[in-house]
């Protein structure tokens, strides 16, 4: 057993933008320095100084210009230049990789109070030339950052979306199951925008200010995610699979995003002062990480959940809430039917299928997300858990304890 032991989150010490849409309000924004114009206002609405950080993880996987210098970089922007450290990039499981990174430091005592931040642009991604002189001409290579990746695998065999196919095709999932989930999972988000957005308000800055390029004034603001469009049983009927002969529709998968996402983490004793509540307390427990056979990636989650779950000493029965990242419906549907778990009983108040994929940010919204259904509920456990490029899954355990409740 590996469960952390020393790793709280103050209540409140955690935030997220909206994801808006490809090509949308956040568009052309720089991801790193968005990350830290954020940070900055939401670190002053907690009356949190920049200054009580002495350690630090970003989480970002699509290069923006100058990330070369990463979290010296973004730390300084937010007023902090005494942190060095890591930026993790490790597609959709960077957010748990950041979460387990800084955990594991927090654990051995290299770091007391961690900014576990993310942030990503998938839109307006760049375009890379790699030097390739023995080509013809020495024609350069080109790589479309995020396009090419969404379509090519590198080991070989199909596009993401392929993947979903394999599994659908061997756990004999169709595609009108698959949107049975998508309607409960538009069912799930509603009840968060339910009171004028009530639910995500508790982590979520609303109306969202849009800065403009510069990051020197207002350039309009967002009411929520922007870009998402309520699925009907009517509307989903009509669409096609995306492959021919395959399953999966444009319904039943989820849509590149922008966006950014942070948690603090640190010691239970200092997370009592920073937190808004110090009666609620909330610890990361534990971390898995798997990977599934080759152009199976929406199976991933399973064993990474199941390795998270073992290394707390817990079982999924002891979990009170589950969050997925699930580019696909088939991931949930392959989770139930691998663990048991009703498949309609997880992703309350929202997922990455309905509200957008930033790639490095997803998780750690879920992660939040878990947190507030929790104090919400009076305490408990969460798992989040979700795959990633190279068919490989990661997983995060959670615990929250009201002692208002008591």
């Amino acid at each position: 057993m590996s469960a952390f032991q020393k790793v709280s989150i103050p209540y409140g010490g955690y935030w997220s933008t909206p994801f808006a849409k490809w090509q949308g309000s956040f568009a052309n924004l720089h991801a790193v320095r968005f990350a830290a114009h954020v940070a900055r206002a939401e670190l002053a609405k907690r009356n949190i100084p920049a200054s009580v950080f002495d350690h630090a993880v970003f989480g970002t996987t699509t290069p923006q210009r100058s990330s070369f210098y990463g979290l010296p970089w973004l730390m300084s922007m937010i007023g902090n230049s005494n942190v060095g450290g890591t930026v993790v990039a490790q597609a959709c499981a960077t957010s748990a990789r950041v979460l387990a990174t800084a955990a594991g430091d927090i654990e051995q005592g290299f770091g007391t109070t961690s900014l576990c931040i993310t942030g990503d642009r998938t839109s307006n991604s760049p375009v890379v030339m790699y030097p390739q002189p023995q080509a013809q001409g020495g024609a350069p290579l080109l790589e479309h950052w995020m396009l090419d990746n969404f379509s090519y695998d590198p080991l070989g065999g199909p596009a993401m979306v392929g993947t979903a196919e394999n599994c659908a095709r061997d756990w004999q999932i169709g595609t009108e199951e698959q949107h049975e989930v998508v309607l409960r999972r538009w069912q799930q988000y509603e009840a968060a925008l339910a009171n004028d957005h009530a639910f995500q308000k508790r982590y979520m800055t609303l109306p969202f200010e849009v800065p403009d390029p510069q990051f020197k004034k207002a350039a309009g603001t967002v009411p929520g995610d922007e870009g998402i469009r309520a699925s009907t049983k009517e509307g989903l009927a009509k669409l096609k699979p995306v492959v021919e002969g395959g399953t999966v529709t444009y319904g039943g998968q989820t849509h590149p995003a922008d966006g950014g996402a942070a948690i603090i983490l640190t010691t239970p004793e200092r997370a009592r002062e920073l937190s808004k509540n110090p009666k609620i307390e909330i610890a990361m427990r534990s971390y898995g990480q798997a990977r599934a056979k080759h152009a199976y990636m929406p199976a991933a989650p399973v064993p990474a959940a199941r390795q998270a779950l073992e290394r707390a000493g817990l079982d999924l029965k002891q979990i009170d809430v589950v969050k997925t990242h699930n580019p696909f419906a088939v991931n949930d549907i392959v989770f139930a039917r691998e663990t048991g778990y009703d498949v309609n009983k997880m992703n309350n108040y929202g997922c990455s299928l309905i509200w957008g994929h930033p790639n490095g940010p997803t998780g750690m919204r879920l992660v939040i997300e878990i947190i507030e259904e929790l104090v919400e509920r009076g305490g408990g456990r969460g798992l989040f858990t979700g795959c990633a490029a190279g068919d490989t899954g990661m997983a995060v355990v959670v615990e929250v304890k009201d002692a208002r409740k008591n």
